[in-house]
């Protein structure tokens, strides 16, 4: 059930870290730095996306960016250039350059993701890959759910939690700089989007509907909570129990699929999530506050594991000199789900009420586990 871990991927796995660190804490910090100084909601909302398209942009230029410079320095000099992004929100006083710097910071983030997991992917072999990459999973987990709550230590309009911020960045040069060797070319799966869909299918799609699911959840999990007369402070404890539910599962998911089939493993997955939805959307309204916390635990647990299995799946059908390309393209199917997500649920929410969100859910998750069915037969992944 162990795995052995090379120095080098131990090192990857915390560099990452203190990047899902610095990304964490700027996530909690930006939206209260707008909302101080006089944004409006919509504003803060058009920063949001903004991030988005950044994130996307970088997924597309990663792969070119590493196949020139190499996975150390291309992970480094994002890390440097995100870090200095960060620190001009100090400066930013208008809508279009805060945009903007969204933007750049996005970019960076979708490039340093994209680097990290294809090149611990590429480092695992295909016996213990699961178990690598949830390794890493874990540790990006931990930090994103533990780095917000450096929020209280400092004010938000103030520039010190910016510059811890940049620090985190900085640091997390030190132990991926330490790393000896690396994965061959970053080249992109043959074909592209349209390639990666013919070599991994399932991982491709599963990613876009990993996004499709988890965008929503995530976003309107607090929502979700007021409307079922949860206070609000006991809507954003949902939101803990998604993510705790996550990271405890992250390790025998990834165990499961080194030992069986893995596409086996993520439509089980997507058929948990989908029962799952069914019981949430028939939770009456009284029931006890725990109940709903457990099962968005559960429901964190399968779902947000999940773009996890995507990613090995895929690796066990892609060079290793083609996994930054073949990460990007699952990072553009996955950010693209988690932008579309949140508006078909929305609009189930309005004409469902609260339940209408895991009605999106369930049929998502339902039509995954109806693909992977159809291909379960067959060779390619």
């Amino acid at each position: 059930m162990t795995v052995a871990l090379p120095p080098s991927v131990l090192s990857i796995i915390l560099g990452t870290a203190l990047v899902q660190s610095a990304n964490g804490l700027l996530q909690a910090l930006l939206p209260l730095r707008l909302q101080a100084t006089g944004f409006t909601t919509t504003d803060i909302g058009s920063v949001a996306t903004a991030y988005g398209l950044g994130f996307v942009a970088g997924c597309l230029v990663v792969p070119f960016l590493v196949r020139r410079l190499g996975n150390v320095r291309a992970f480094a000099g994002l890390a440097v250039a995100t870090g200095l992004v960060v620190l001009l929100f100090a400066a930013a006083d208008g809508l279009a350059s805060w945009m903007a710097l969204r933007v750049a910071s996005g970019l960076g983030m979708a490039g340093l993701f994209t680097v990290a997991d294809s090149w611990v992917s590429a480092q695992a072999r295909n016996a213990d890959r699961g178990r690598v990459f949830a390794l890493h999973m874990v540790g990006n987990r931990l930090a994103l759910m533990l780095s917000p709550l450096g929020i209280g230590l400092g004010e938000v309009t103030g520039n010190s939690l910016l510059v811890a911020v940049a620090v985190l960045f900085a640091l997390a040069l030190l132990p991926v700089a330490a790393v000896r060797g690396e994965p061959g070319s970053a080249g992109v799966p043959p074909g592209g989007l349209r390639g990666l869909l013919r070599a991994a299918p399932t991982a491709l799609v599963g990613s876009f509907a990993v996004g499709l699911v988890n965008g929503p959840v995530t976003a309107m999990a607090t929502l979700y909570g007021v409307r079922v007369g949860l206070s609000p402070e006991g809507a954003a404890l949902l939101i803990l129990a998604l993510q705790g539910g996550g990271l405890l599962m992250q390790w025998p998911l990834g165990l499961l699929s080194d030992r069986f089939d893995r596409r086996l493993v993520l439509g089980a997955v997507a058929a948990g999530v989908a029962a799952l939805s069914l019981l949430l959307m028939g939770l009456p309204a009284v029931s006890p506050p725990w109940v709903r916390y457990a099962a968005f635990a559960a429901f964190g647990a399968l779902a947000l594991s999940s773009y996890a299995l995507c990613v090995v799946l895929a690796g066990d059908t892609v060079g290793d000199d083609r996994m930054v390309g073949m990460v990007s393209v699952l990072l553009i199917a996955w950010s693209a789900g988690m932008m579309l997500g949140p508006l078909p649920a929305a609009v189930l929410m309005d004409a469902f009420g609260p339940a209408g969100l895991f009605l999106h859910t369930a049929g998502v998750a339902a039509l995954l586990t109806a693909f992977i069915a159809t291909r379960a037969g067959q060779r390619a992944g």
